[in-house]
């Protein structure tokens, strides 16, 4: 063969591949690459980025609102490990060279407030800059960024054959030897690249926030083979009924009661519908049926004259509120209902539970929804037998009613025991305030929480609502009751997976029947011995509920009591909506196939959630069935349920994404945060019906997938073997978080995890959303004895925090102070020579030796280091949402083995017990890549 280099336009090369066995063609002056042969008049293509930044106002214009909420999103700057080589083993370092101040946007978590911190691009959203040089690795000059060239051939045409649309730019980073940044986690997803004018509106809200709603791909493939050629996982992320924090927008609501739907599909009208015969019609944007706008769609109804239908907040917002007609309604909306279920036994009395519970809700009378004067509440105690309590409307007296009957379950009195709360306060005042009292006595040791249940559920079950189950004891008595199943000696064993099944089936048929009839139950469990956590909390799982553990449970020791009170109080007050059901609808082609979560699934895709709680969150997996040929897809999240104050509404979250034929795209477009969440949802599945080794494989497994799909279609190296570990730039803490799911509780290989303890971390992991699953598998840990001089003073945005650093043994100084913080769990290590005046400062003791580690509550001092540390503990506390409360824990270098070992392990990039440390776990996936056959 002729050497083609003698061919070629002026500014061209010939570099032969050896691993494809073919001509690469480099164009010299822009770093370019292909494997077709140039021609004479083909022009240097120009990066998106650069022209965008040359042309200035002429920069492409694309749908306000579909791209506006991601794009220059404000983010942590990039933060150096000053001993680690710069540049070493990594390709482009987007972030380095931000020459455009692009508009604030709130972080994808709110774990910080990413105003403290410079701006940075989005994932995906590349400033300009010139691609660095290589270090650590001996490459021809031509060839140095092969790896990314060849992974951007053919981004800059056209989309997929959807013209007009801008491509995603891939950036390639090797994981080995690369240092992560733990500010990185804060960037938001990968900018959401919608083609001109996919959106009607110019607002910066119409499309779904993360917070709300999330995909594990910001590019779509077009085919199953595409998705399945990429080995990435394609599902979605919901928290639709997540809580408002200051500076959050409420979400709009439509009260006129004009309802556009898809005639075929049911489609809510949403900012990505296109209008058609002059307005009189609008085309549906799932199905592309035609339909009718209705007659009072362009009426004020407030103002009684024409309105203007681009106000619309439907046409405008990804996130709106209906209030629903009647023909929504199966029946009138019932007022919220409140049964407690308290257990008074021996140990509910003893560990002081009892006391903290009627303690909270009699502080909590005045938060419960109540503002329609219409809500019910109900107190059932239970031991060895039933207590019922009959509060007449208007007395403050109340009496006491025994059902020692276990078997068959009634109700002694037909009324007075499901009061109303306005009418029957001074009662229900009087009642919780002595109820403690009244068996403070008592000796019996049982618990009939299975009676108890189904009591609480005859006196609901016509309205629906929530029972609120405080327990303290194993259920012993009646039906449900239950053995000590745990045996030592299967721990860490194939069979431990048997313990976090429920044990008896009684509980989920219950759950099922409280379904049924819009009963959620809600579980507060105590005790320091068993109390079978999995087993109980099939009754939140199903029934869409919360459930809480409280193990070693003291109220003596105020730590616990404070805890437990923050939390019932939060729950009890929260603003839940009832009588729910919730549908997902995508685009043809897309099908909801998997489902994780607290809900039951009444049919094939609608799922029935007697309450949705605040900030609880749901996965669902995503297939393609038919070939795609739209530009983009549009995700919608319907949930009609009823409000606290006893209004029918339907939240709708409209989420449009864009689709994509080329595999770069697919991978420069994954949301790793995403990807993290569902991977923990689908191994908590994966341990339960199978085992927890197979959940680690599995883990394991579809993370070598990825790995070794991207090294054989994206990099240079192909199915040969590589010294390098390739990861687009913005999956590169996948390997990490994943390794943190490995390593956390609820999935780890140990014989010393108690099963209560590990079934308890697997309900969070399957209902915390993302903003507080990440930091709960890659906790945040912040070295205090040395933090900034304006860490933890006030800023322009409140506290200012320290600096995250990287989970790793290896930052802590045997003179420091730091604090380790998973959202559940606060550690402040102490090391052996830190030095008496911090001890001082902090502590207010002489010095090390008389500072004793354990559960504790950090006295305030008048001193400005116990203020700032003081105002950093808050910060973390307060920070994210949820009804969630923190222990802290005061954890000695030379303490207690067990609780130094505990905080330890939540440096996650250490080895420990049986788990790799980061690059052990790097060094074992590269082997494994290296070794299989990927193309």
């Amino acid at each position: 063969m002729a050497d083609p280099s003698q061919q070629l336009p002026p500014g061209w090369v010939a570099q032969w591949d050896e691993t494809h066995q073919r001509h690469l063609f480099i164009d010299t002056s822009t770093g370019q690459s292909q494997w077709e042969p140039p021609t004479y008049d083909q022009q240097p293509v120009i990066d998106n980025t650069q022209a965008a930044a040359q042309h200035g106002s002429k920069r492409r214009q694309y749908a306000a609102g579909s791209t506006q909420a991601y794009y220059g999103a404000a983010a942590p700057a990039a933060y150096g490990d000053p001993n680690a080589p710069q540049g070493a083993g990594t390709f482009f370092t987007p972030g380095e060279q931000q020459q455009q101040q692009q508009q604030q946007q709130p972080a994808a978590y709110g774990a910080h407030d990413a105003s403290q911190y410079p701006q940075q691009p989005a994932y995906g959203q590349t400033p300009q800059m010139q691609p660095p040089q290589m270090g650590g690795y001996a490459q021809d000059p031509h060839v140095g960024g092969l790896t990314d060239q060849f992974s951007q051939m053919g981004l800059q045409q056209p989309h997929g054959g959807f013209g007009g649309q801008k491509g995603y730019t891939l950036y390639t980073t090797n994981l080995i030897g690369t240092y992560l940044d733990p500010r990185d986690l804060l960037r938001p997803p990968p900018e959401i690249r919608l083609p001109p004018g996919a959106c009607i509106s110019q607002s910066p809200s119409a499309n779904a926030d993360p917070s709300y709603q999330r995909c594990t791909l910001n590019a779509i493939p077009t085919t199953s083979s595409l998705l399945n050629k990429s080995k990435m996982p394609l599902g979605l992320i919901l928290t639709p009924h997540r809580s408002l924090k200051e500076g959050d927008d409420p979400v709009p609501v439509v009260t006129d009661q004009v309802i556009a739907r898809c005639r075929r599909c049911r489609t809510y009208i949403n900012p990505y519908v296109t209008f058609v015969d002059g307005g009189a019609r609008w085309k549906c944007c799932m199905c592309n049926v035609s339909n009718e706008v209705p007659q009072m769609f362009d009426w004020d109804q407030q103002r009684n004259q024409p309105g203007d239908r681009w106000s619309r907040a439907e046409l405008n917002n990804a996130v709106v509120e209906f209030v629903a007609p009647t023909e929504y309604m199966v029946r009138p909306p019932q007022p919220p209902v409140y049964v407690f279920l308290l257990d008074v036994s021996t140990q509910g009395v003893q560990s002081g539970m009892l006391a903290t519970a009627t303690r909270t809700i009699l502080e909590s009378l005045e938060r419960l929804p109540n503002a329609d004067d219409r809500t019910k509440v109900a107190i059932i105690g239970f031991d060895v037998a039933l207590y019922f309590f009959c509060i007449p409307p208007g007395s403050s007296e109340s009496s006491m009613l025994v059902v020692s009957d276990l078997d068959d379950v009634f109700l002694p009195k037909p009324s007075d025991l499901l009061v109303n709360l306005t009418e029957a306060r001074a009662g229900l005042e009087a009642l919780l305030g002595r109820l403690s009292d009244m068996f403070n006595d008592t000796h019996h040791v049982g618990s009939a929480l299975g009676p108890a249940l189904q009591a609480g559920f005859k006196l609901v079950s016509a309205l629906g609502g929530k029972i609120i189950v405080c327990s303290a004891s194993l259920p012993t008595l009646g039906q449900g009751a239950l053995k000590n199943r745990e045996d030592p000696k299967i721990l860490g064993t194939p069979k431990e997976s048997s313990l976090l099944q429920a044990a008896d089936v009684f509980y989920k048929t219950f759950a099922i029947e409280c379904s049924r009839s819009q009963v959620s139950v809600d579980m507060f469990l105590f005790g320091s011995s068993y109390q079978d956590v999995a087993t109980l909390s099939c009754l939140p799982h199903y029934t869409a509920g919360s459930t809480f553990f409280y193990p070693a449970f003291t109220a003596a020791r105020s730590e616990d009591a404070i805890k437990f009170a923050h939390e019932f109080g939060e729950i009890l007050a929260s603003p839940i909506a009832l009588e729910a059901v919730m549908r997902v609808r995508a685009s043809r082609g897309l099908r909801m196939a998997q489902f994780h979560g607290n809900f039951f699934v009444r049919s094939t895709d609608l799922l029935s959630l007697p309450a949705v709680p605040l900030d609880q969150s749901y996965a669902i997996e995503v297939q393609i069935e038919e070939n795609i040929t739209t530009p983009f897809v549009v995700f919608q999240t319907a949930v009609l349920h009823t409000t606290c104050d006893g209004e029918r509404r339907i939240r709708v979250v409209t989420h449009a994404v864009p689709t994509t034929s080329n595999i770069s795209e697919v991978y420069a477009s994954a949301d790793q945060i995403a990807i993290a969440t569902l991977l923990a949802n689908k191994a908590v599945e994966r341990s339960m019906t199978s085992k927890l080794e197979d959940a680690r494989d599995a883990l394991t497994n579809k993370l070598i997938d990825i790995l070794g799909t991207y090294k054989g279609t994206m990099t240079s190296a192909g199915s040969g073997a590589s010294a390098q570990l390739s990861i687009s730039e913005n999956m590169k803490f996948l390997p990490l978080l994943t390794l943190g799911i490995l390593k956390h509780v609820g999935i780890r290989q140990s014989s010393q995890i108690p099963s209560d303890l590990r079934a308890y971390a697997q309900t969070l992991l399957t209902t915390l959303p993302s903003e507080l699953l990440i930091p709960y598998i890659h906790p945040t840990f912040y070295s205090l004895h040395n933090m900034p001089p304006e860490a933890g003073t006030i800023g322009e945005h409140g506290v200012i925090l320290p600096p995250p650093l990287p989970l790793t043994s290896e930052r802590l100084e045997r003179h420091g102070l730091y604090l380790i913080e998973d959202g559940q769990t606060i550690f402040l290590w102490v090391g052996r020579d830190a030095v008496p005046q911090l001890v001082m400062d902090v502590f207010e003791l002489s010095g090390y030796d008389v500072l004793k580690g354990g559960k504790t509550t950090i006295p305030v001092l008048d001193n400005p280091f116990s203020q700032r540390v003081n105002a950093v503990i808050s910060k973390t506390r307060e920070m994210r949402r949820g009804p969630y409360r923190a222990h802290l824990y005061v954890v000695k270098e030379d303490g207690e083995p067990a609780l130094r070992l505990w905080a330890l392990s939540s440096l996650i990039q250490d080895r420990s017990e049986q788990t790799p440390s980061y690059a052990q776990y790097l060094t074992q996936l590269k082997e494994k890549v290296n070794g299989s056959s990927y193309s």
